[in-house]
């Protein structure tokens, strides 16, 4: 009877663990990071939605805050037509951070969107808009081919630092948990908790806001394919997202 009883623990813990590398929300997150949201519990004080405005000739959409639904003890962020399209003929879905953030760990549990032309993301970012540098770090899902994620950042504007990292999994099937490492002198990038790749040259240093969306492009076919619209709605769904400070 006793050995019954610890193997079954012993499966309860690896199921758990398992669990866990997937995309479950972490255990103890109150004590455990600097800034944690649960998206069980809707949505955060620490987030607000992006809405009414676009970015420009790259993404086709206009960001609308009705894009952005809490359901299921999830969010869903939602590519679809829009009924005003004064930034393009789509609306999408964006949350981001209020406050800035710097050197940390960043991480998600995201399922991505599977569509042509698309981009499902996770990333941090500061510009001319907050009277700053281009300083961006980046995790792209393109919907063109969701068995791969693309790495990326900018420093001052500059970038061309695309990578793409094959995932041995489909990202649009499930929940996987997405991070990046953010040091003064590398980025480390991680999947399902697993280091995957890494950079150390011209690091971003100037904090950014903690942000999510949803998109579709337009003049990028060569990058995400051409946009196709004959499934819209299109939803992207994350479980939370957390943040660990570093003191460097």
């Amino acid at each position: 009877m006793k050995h019954r009883i610890t193997v079954l623990l012993l499966i309860m813990s690896m199921l758990l663990l398992t669990l866990t590398s997937c995309g479950a929300s972490p255990d103890d997150p109150e004590n455990k990071y600097d800034m944690y949201v649960d998206f069980t519990k809707g949505e955060s004080e620490f987030f607000e939605c992006s809405d009414g405005w676009g970015n420009g000739s790259m993404f086709n959409c206009t960001w609308r805050k009705n894009n952005v639904t809490f359901n299921d003890g999830k969010m869903q962020l939602i590519i679809d037509f829009d009924g005003n399209p004064e930034y393009g003929s789509y609306s999408g879905g964006e949350y981001r951070s209020k406050d800035f953030y710097g050197y940390g760990r960043y991480e998600t549990s995201l399922k991505a969107i599977k569509n042509d032309g698309v981009v499902s993301s996770f990333f941090t970012y500061t510009g001319p808009s907050d009277n700053n540098p281009w300083d961006e770090i980046d995790i792209e899902i393109l919907g063109k081919d969701t068995e791969k994620v693309q790495f990326n950042y900018f420093t001052d504007g500059k970038g061309n630092h695309e990578y793409l990292h094959e995932l041995g999994f489909d990202a649009s099937e499930d929940f996987h948990t997405y991070a990046f490492e953010w040091h003064k002198d590398k980025i480390i990038w991680f999947v399902d908790g697993v280091e995957v790749y890494s950079v150390e040259e011209s690091i971003p240093v100037t904090e950014g806001k903690i942000m999510m969306n949803v998109w579709n492009g337009i003049g990028v076919d060569s990058w995400l394919n051409a946009f196709d619209n004959s499934k819209l709605p299109l939803t992207a769904e994350y479980q939370w997202i957390a943040f660990t400070a570093f003191d460097e």
